[in-house]
């Protein structure tokens, strides 16, 4: 396939001002100002002003040296952490910012919905945006006509499409957006995480359509999210970009990979975050899932969950066990232990580990809270050591029956029925 788009050593600056004193002055603070000035015109004569500190500037790139080609037809997922310079590089692409140096070649229009409102004129209709935004990309009002009753059917904004886009919500202004985006022929589709802001059914109905005019119809998309299970799904290549420089570029499964390894926490259980009775005596140490040792953990709902704890018992105890425990949004859901009864344990390093079978949680985030208890001593009741909320971990979304949002609740117990 042919080369659409190829950057070579783009970089995008921006000047950071420091002042010494607020820059902005009021209108109102002008005018008291002056009036002060008139009565204090004599007071300023024999009182010295103290002069302002000076202003400083700091150069920040928000993109460095970035270089890299895209072929016709690919479906290009852009990830990093935040101020990593995706929305930066999606900007310079469509021409809203220029860039400091660098080349950019494209061939053929493009479409792209980066914010919410971006391209659309607050005061027209939803009728008259249409073809307006038909118009910016050279489309003649007879090919807008003959996409219209497309963009309005899949928008489902037809009640209003005649009402002024000022008055749209922000899913509303979302779906008319991207349906003009993906309706008017254009070669290139750029679309920022911007499609957040819908909900879970319009998401994947977005996603679907991405997928169709990229496969069917040779369109490239530039896709930015940090919804990894959505850029495994759509994308077939993968960019990470850190501090505004390329950190990888290569399939999605390799890039999503390379991403989960970047969090900022090592698997080290922070000893401020743990307390309890047993802390002279055990010390949990890390804490894995499926051997990622860090706080930013993207899983699988098809794949079994395998938490690893490690600790160090520093004297002997006669019925201890550890656990875990799965909350979503602070709440509960369930906890379970490393063994059925609570054991002896000696002096030293131990390990504990917990199964969390496939598909007991659906698609979102959680966080994980690890403990321990020993019941040894019936004079002095359970002793217990608790670490609340040391991991977080995200379950991805994937389009299969068991994610459909019409089945209820926040984790799945028919698991049995699927495997």
């Amino acid at each position: 396939m042919s080369t659409i788009i190829k950057i070579e050593k783009l970089s995008k600056s921006y000047i950071i001002r420091h002042e010494g004193q607020s820059g902005y002055v009021a209108l109102r603070d002008v005018i008291a100002d002056n009036f002060k000035g008139a009565f204090h015109k004599t007071k300023k004569l024999v009182t010295k002003t103290p002069p302002r500190p000076p202003s400083s500037k700091e150069e920040f790139w928000a993109l460095k040296d970035v270089s890299f080609d895209v072929q016709q037809g690919d479906r290009v997922g852009i990830i990093g952490r935040n101020g990593a310079g995706k929305s930066t590089l999606l900007k310079v692409l469509s021409r809203i910012t220029e860039p400091t140096s660098g080349r950019i070649s494209t061939k053929g229009r493009i479409a792209c919905l980066l914010e919410v409102g971006t391209g659309f004129h607050p005061e027209l209709t939803g009728r008259e945006n249409i073809f307006l935004n038909g118009a910016i990309l050279g489309m003649h009002s007879a090919e807008i006509k003959k996409k219209f009753d497309e963009i309005v059917d899949f928008s489902e904004v037809e009640r209003f499409l005649d009402t002024p886009v000022k008055r749209y919500s922000s899913g509303m202004y979302v779906r008319l957006a991207f349906a003009v985006a993906a309706y008017l022929e254009s070669e290139i589709l750029i679309i920022d995480e911007v499609l957040a802001v819908g909900d879970l059914q319009f998401q994947k109905k977005c996603l679907g359509k991405m997928q169709d005019v990229s496969q069917s119809e040779g369109r490239t998309v530039l896709f930015v999210s940090h919804n990894m299970g959505t850029i495994n799904q759509l994308c077939n290549k993968g960019i990470l970009l850190k501090s505004g420089m390329i950190n990888a570029i290569g399939s999605t499964a390799e890039i999503v990979r390379t991403y989960m390894k970047t969090g900022s926490s090592n698997g080290q259980i922070d000893k401020r975050a743990v307390a309890g009775t047993l802390l002279s005596a055990i010390e949990l140490s890390t804490v894995s899932i499926n051997g990622i040792e860090t706080n930013d953990i993207f899983l699988s709902p098809s794949a079994e969950i395998r938490i690893t704890l490690k600790g160090n018992c520093m004297k002997e105890l006669d019925f201890f066990r550890t656990g875990i425990t799965i909350l979503s949004n602070g709440v509960k859901l369930f906890s379970m232990h490393d063994k059925p009864e609570p054991e002896r344990i000696k002096k030293g390093k131990f390990n504990a580990d917990f199964v969390i079978q496939k598909y007991i949680l659906r698609p979102g985030d959680y966080t994980l809270s690890v403990f321990g208890h020993d019941n040894g001593n019936n004079r002095k009741g359970t002793e217990w050591i608790y670490g609340n909320e040391i991991l977080t971990f995200t379950i991805m979304e994937e389009w299969d029956a068991i994610n459909d949002s019409n089945n209820e609740g926040i984790i799945n117990l028919q698991f049995d029925s699927i495997r």
